[in-house]
């Protein structure tokens, strides 16, 4: 499965991060390909690039802010969860993206 997205805290820096490093660990062990942008008090780092976006299966916005760029998701399944939710359970919210990336994928066959 391939997921994109973003994370972003609050005051913009160790949640931020945190995130984003505990989704990508959890999304590879479970086999998946993962492309994470952060958006923090340095700007925003890792900025997806549209061909990562089209072929994403997935958007995982891990926010505790509004971000910028959602946009780019337009016609994307995005999910939205807390940097607390990422940090604390990663390996069961991606879990719960395959999920729902199979039930969507049923739905369409």
């Amino acid at each position: 499965m391939k997921i994109v997205g973003i994370s972003a805290c609050t005051i913009g820096i160790a949640h931020t991060y945190i995130a984003q490093e505990k989704i990508e660990a959890a999304a590879k062990k479970a086999g998946d390909e993962v492309n994470i942008e952060t958006q923090g008090t340095i700007g925003v780092e890792n900025e997806l690039n549209p061909e990562d976006i089209k072929n994403a299966d997935i958007v995982l916005l891990a926010v505790d802010v509004k971000v910028s760029g959602e946009e780019r998701f337009k016609g994307k399944k995005v999910i939205k969860v807390s940097t607390e939710t990422a940090i604390k359970s990663p390996n069961k919210l991606i879990a719960k993206l395959h999920e729902i990336v199979e039930k969507q994928s049923l739905k369409t066959k």
